[in-house]
């Protein structure tokens, strides 16, 4: 089991840990998920995110290369440039969900710590003579600060001004005077930046944001992997495994907008043929009003009883104060307001479908 550069710190702050995606992680600490998860509605939330896996493409025709391999629109991107994007393979399906972006000289795209080894491979397989890729992943630290007085705590402790980038954007700056790549994106539905710097300066870095913070008055806690998740679920973020797999389509999930069916990527064949002949499920968000944690794998059925999906992600939601799921069903209940069950525990439980998002992003208001 790996562990982060700050798993000693994780301990000492009574994180209770457990592995993810080969790590050992802190999934939360004595806070409590949801209070981390509404510290960072209200404030700053620091995520250990070092997991995540970091690589570099540059060289004679590293342009074209990753247009083709990524299914977004890149070659309008400028250096500074964020973008998500999806890997996918020949069957049109996920192998991963990747930020990419464009940075002097080269490409800086991270991928998902599950599938780090197998997004390498992918990329190497394809990779022509005279592009180069580095996996960065080792020595590159990685820390997420996210919530609406995240970019406030990070001006007063940079060399530069972090609130001068726009969203979906990146540049360089000194933060606590440790040199990193920052960029103005997150996972958490709130503004905030994700960090790349040296591995060696990972405690610096997350002690002094917590201290700074402290000092100035501004809420700053560190945040385990559970409320990382609750915030993503309710801003209708995916999470890959669940509502993106290699046996999902981003067209049966909502994904067609990151798929530039103007250009060619690996998978597009896939994707025309599918949308010309029709999903036979879609996802979809489902409340259950009166309470029950619906969980993956959980079946869903019609009013009738029938069975007509699968849960792929539930759980209690902080912000909204909903126990909510989502699910992919058949396309005639893949829209809001209709009456469906979830059977919970052997027990049919009256749920209802909402759209999604349950929280509007930052970037959407």
């Amino acid at each position: 089991m790996n562990r982060t550069h700050l798993y000693d710190w994780h301990l000492a702050a009574g994180a209770k840990m457990a592995p993810f995606a080969g790590y050992d992680m802190p999934i939360t600490y004595p806070l409590g998920a949801v209070e981390e998860h509404l510290v960072t509605r209200r404030s700053v939330g620091l995520f250990d995110i070092d997991h995540m896996g970091q690589f570099e493409v540059k060289g004679t025709g590293a342009d074209a290369f990753v247009s083709k391999l990524v299914s977004a629109k890149v070659d309008d991107m400028k250096d500074g440039d964020a973008r998500y994007s999806l890997l996918l393979n020949e069957r049109g399906t996920v192998i991963d969900d990747l930020f990419i972006y464009k940075i002097p000289g080269s490409w800086w795209i991270v991928v998902n710590a599950s599938n780090r080894f197998e997004d390498l491979d992918w990329f190497n397989a394809h990779k022509p003579a005279g592009v180069q890729l580095v996996d960065h992943s080792d020595e590159t630290y990685m820390i997420a600060v996210q919530g609406p007085r995240a970019i406030e705590l990070l001006d007063l402790v940079s060399d530069s001004s972090i609130a001068a980038y726009p969203r979906f954007s990146s540049g360089r700056a000194k933060v606590l005077g440790v040199p990193c790549l920052v960029g103005r994106t997150g996972y958490t539905g709130e503004d905030g930046v994700e960090l790349f710097f040296p591995a060696a300066d990972a405690e610096k870095l997350w002690t002094g944001l917590l201290a700074e913070g402290a000092k100035r008055g501004i809420e700053t806690q560190a945040i385990g992997l559970a409320a990382r998740d609750s915030l993503r679920f309710e801003a209708g973020m995916p999470l890959h495994g669940h509502e993106l797999s290699q046996d999902i389509y981003p067209l049966e999930t909502g994904f067609k907008w990151a798929c530039d069916f103007e250009k060619d990527f690996i998978g597009k064949a896939a994707l025309e043929k599918l949308q010309a002949e029709g999903i036979t499920r879609k996802l979809v968000g489902i409340e259950l009003p009166s309470g029950g944690v619906p969980r993956e794998g959980y079946e869903v059925q019609g009013p009738d009883g029938r069975k007509i999906g699968l849960i792929v992600a539930g759980m209690y939601c902080p912000t909204v104060k909903k126990f909510a799921a989502n699910a992919l069903v058949e396309p005639a209940f893949g829209k809001s307001g209709l009456a469906v069950k979830i059977v919970v525990r052997g027990k049919s439980l009256d749920a209802m479908t909402v759209k999604r998002p349950l929280y509007i992003p930052a970037y959407r208001r």
